[in-house]
C-alpha cells in the first residue's frame, strides 16, 4: 500500500479510454469531505459511475499485466542472476533483500495499516481514524492485512500457502525445497532465528483475525493492541534472521531460495493478479452495461478476489512494483474520496493517467494515482461493507 497524503486532483495523458459525453457545467459548489465520503450511486450519476469504474478496473487490468511482463521479460533472471542490472550483488544480498520486504510490510501493518488508526482514535479524532483505514468500504481490513502476513510466510516458505499458516505444519518440507525455513532449519545458528519467526508468523495471522469485525468498528479494541504488539514481535524475528543470514547461509542455498521464491511465489502471485484483474474487469463492465443489484455483486466478489494476490504480494514490494510506481498506481490510500467525487462530475477520465519516468515526489503523478487504484474502485462498487444497489 501506498501512502498518499496528496488530496489534489491534476493531471494526465494516456490511454484510449471508455468515454462519455463530458459535462460542460462547471458547478463551482465544492464538495465537502463528509459528503464526497457519503456519495450515493443514483440514476442522475450511473452512466458516470459506470464509466469512471470502468476505467479504473481498465488501468488496473493494464498494471497488472505490466507488473508480471516486467518480471517475466527482465526482473525474474535479473534477480535470479544477481546481474549488474539487479542492483544486487549476491545471491545472498537477494534473499535479505526478501527478508527486508517481509520486514517492510510486517513494520507496514502493525504501524500504518493498523496503527494510524488506532493513534488517531487514541487521540479522540474517530473521523481521521475511520478514514485512515485501509479497504473500511469492504469492510475488509483484516482480511487484507492477514494477507499481507500470508506474504510473509510465502516468501519464507518458498510456496504459495491459502488461509491460516497456523495449520500449516512447516516442519514437514522436505528438505527438497528450498526455502528460506528449510535453509535455516539446517543450520544451528539459523534454526532457532526461524523457528521463532514462523511463530511470530502465525501469531500476527491469529491476532489480526481476532480484532472483531469490521476493523472500522473496533479500532480502539484490545485485540488491535494485541495484533500491533504481535506484528511488532513479527519485525523484530525478521531483523534477528536477517542480521544471521549473510553469515551463515552459503551462496549455493541462497541460490536455490532465489530461484524457488521467483518461481513458486513471485511469479505465480503476479499472474493470478493478472488473471483475477482480468476478471474484474470484464464483471465491472457487464455492470456498466446493466446496472443491476445483482451485477453489483458479482463485481465486488471479482474485487475481493482480486485484491487477494495483490496484498499477497506485498512482501516483495520491489524491483518493477517499486521502480515502475505500480504499487501507487494499484493502492493508493487514504482514498481521495473528493477528488474522486470531482472526477466523478467532470468524467474528465485522463486526470488519472501519467506518462514519463515515475518520480514519487512529483504531485502531479501523486494525483492522479489517487484518482484511481483498488481503494476507488472499491468506493464506487462497495458502501459499509456491502454492494452498492441501484436506485
Amino acid at each position: 500500500m501506498k501512502k498518499n497524503f496528496l488530496i489534489m486532483g491534476l493531471l494526465a495523458l494516456g490511454l484510449g479510454f471508455t468515454t462519455t459525453s463530458c459535462s460542460d457545467d462547471d458547478d463551482d459548489n465544492e464538495i465537502t469531505e463528509e459528503e464526497a465520503q457519503n456519495l450515493d450511486y443514483t440514476s442522475d450519476n450511473a452512466a458516470a459511475w459506470g464509466n469512471y469504474a470502468v476505467n479504473v478496473a481498465m488501468l488496473l487490468s493494464q498494471d497488472s499485466q505490466n507488473l508480471y511482463d516486467e518480471w517475466e521479460s527482465d526482473f525474474a533472471a535479473a534477480f535470479k542472476g544477481h546481474t549488474s542490472g539487479s542492483g544486487y550483488s549476491s545471491a545472498n544480498a537477494c534473499v535479505q533483500q526478501i527478508i527486508e520486504g517481509c520486514i517492510d510490510i510486517a513494520n507496514e501493518v502493525g504501524t500504518a495499516k493498523i496503527g494510524e488508526p488506532y493513534d488517531y482514535w487514541k487521540a479522540g479524532q474517530e473521523n481521521q481514524a475511520l478514514y485512515a483505514v485501509e479497504s473500511w468500504y469492504s469492510w475488509h481490513s483484516r482480511d487484507d492485512y492477514k494477507n499481507n502476513i500470508l506474504s510473509i510466510a510465502n516468501s519464507v516458505l518458498g510456496m504459495r500457502l491459502d488461509g491460516d499458516p497456523s495449520k500449516f505444519n512447516y516442519k514437514a518440507v522436505g528438505t527438497d525445497s528450498h526455502s528460506i525455513i528449510v535453509a535455516s532449519m539446517q543450520n544451528a545458528n539459523l534454526l532457532q532465528p526461524s523457528i521463532k519467526v514462523w511463530q511470530n508468523i502465525c501469531a500476527a495471522w491469529t491476532a489480526i483475525d481476532n480484532i472483531p469485525q469490521p476493523f472500522r468498528n473496533n479500532i480502539g479494541s484490545t485485540e488491535t493492541e494485541e495484533a500491533m504488539e504481535a506484528c511488532a514481535a513479527l519485525v523484530e524475528s525478521l531483523e534477528t534472521l536477517n542480521g544471521l543470514i549473510g553469515n551463515n547461509l552459503s551462496e549455493e542455498d541462497a541460490q536455490a531460495i532465489v530461484n524457488q521464491f521467483v518461481d513458486e511465489v513471485a511469479m505465480p502471485t503476479y499472474a493470478d493478479l493478472v488473471t483475477k484483474n482480468n476478471a474484474l474487469l470484464t464483471t465491472v463492465r457487464t455492470l456498466q452495461a446493466n446496472p443491476s443489484n445483482t451485477n453489483f455483486s458479482n463485481a465486488c466478489a471479482a474485487w475481493l478476489a482480486a485484491r487477494q494476490p495483490w496484498e499477497t504480494s506485498e512482501a516483495f514490494l520491489f524491483g518493477p512494483v517499486s521502480e515502475l510506481g505500480l504499487d501507487p498506481n494499484m493502492d493508493s490510500w487514504p482514498l481521495d474520496a473528493v477528488g474522486i467525487a470531482n472526477l466523478l462530475k467532470s468524467q474528465k477520465w485522463s486526470e488519472m493517467e501519467w506518462k514519463g519516468d515515475y518520480d514519487e515526489d512529483d504531485e502531479a503523478i501523486e494525483a492522479a494515482q489517487s484518482l484511481r487504484g483498488f481503494h476507488t474502485l472499491e468506493y464506487l462498487l462497495f458502501k459499509n461493507g456491502q454492494p452498492r444497489t441501484v436506485k
